[in-house]
């Protein structure tokens, strides 16, 4: 792998209002999700003076429209190629929301815990249990740096604490707090999916994981997918603070935790 220490990560969107991250690591660029629109993307792309010649792929984590509805139409406009599992593929195929599918010649199926390379990055898929069908998280490697991307998660498995334990960056989601979702205008169906082994990670599960499992190399974590109506950043932030401080490992005292925000987008260098 080249050395390179031009590492941007943009979030152009994190929640169920649209997921669409941007990792630009030197002069490759990988999009992960693009769940808002071509034309918002777009012109976030201008807004930090990016080139859209640099993206050489899209990665997907799973079908649902948060995170696939502009998926086919940036991947036809600008050519580029979308990689995900095949069950997502298929997901995407019926998803009646996306105005566009991806075209046949621009799909590539990747298979869980098997490496692939995008220029001299490469990039593992692994499973994901949510409801939805071949969901992935993705750990991506290049030579400086690892960051493991994990959202829409409905439980903590052996492969995720695998990759989570892999890497010095992390974006990890952080949906619901206990408390407000229990008091929360949900009706109890939707709160029974949202806590299942298919729905979604709250604030004291993804503390326990970060603090069980994280890298001893952590240098970031990024808190994805917050709800608007179950969870607020400073609710996130300080209750996995918190358990970091608590915690016997040093290294988690003082490591930045940032919650994503819904619909503003960031950037953040990577060191």
């Amino acid at each position: 792998m080249t050395k390179d220490k031009n590492i941007q990560l943009y979030c152009f969107g994190s929640g169920s209002s649209g997921n669409c991250y941007y990792l630009k690591i030197g002069s490759t660029g990988i999009i992960i999700d693009v769940g808002i629109s071509h034309r918002k993307l777009k012109k976030y792309f201008g807004d930090y003076g990016l080139s859209m010649a640099e993206i050489k792929a899209i990665l997907v984590s799973h079908s649902h429209t948060d995170h696939v509805r502009a998926v086919g139409a940036f991947s036809t406009t600008l050519g580029i190629p979308v990689y995900t599992s095949q069950q997502v593929h298929e997901g995407m195929e019926r998803n009646f929301l996306m105005a566009k599918k991806v075209l046949r010649q621009y799909k590539q199926t990747v298979l869980h815990d098997t490496p692939f390379n995008i220029d001299d990055v490469q990039i593992t898929a692994f499973p994901v249990p949510h409801d939805s069908n071949g969901n992935n998280g993705y750990l991506i490697q290049w030579a400086e740096g690892t960051l493991c991307f994990l959202t829409d998660v409905g439980a903590v498995t052996p492969e995720i604490i695998n990759y989570v334990s892999q890497a010095e960056h992390l974006i990890v989601e952080a949906n619901y707090d206990d408390t407000m979702l229990e008091n929360g205008p949900y009706s109890e169906f939707l709160k029974r999916r949202i806590r299942s082994g298919s729905g979604h990670l709250c604030n004291t599960l993804t503390a326990q994981l970060i603090t069980l499992y994280a890298s001893p190399n952590i240098k970031n974590i990024w808190l994805c997918h917050l709800s608007q109506e179950n969870n607020t950043p400073q609710v996130a932030v300080e209750t996995i603070t918190a358990k970091c401080q608590q915690s016997d490992r040093c290294e988690l005292h003082n490591v930045p935790i940032v919650a994503l925000k819904r619909t503003t987008p960031q950037s953040f260098d990577l060191k």
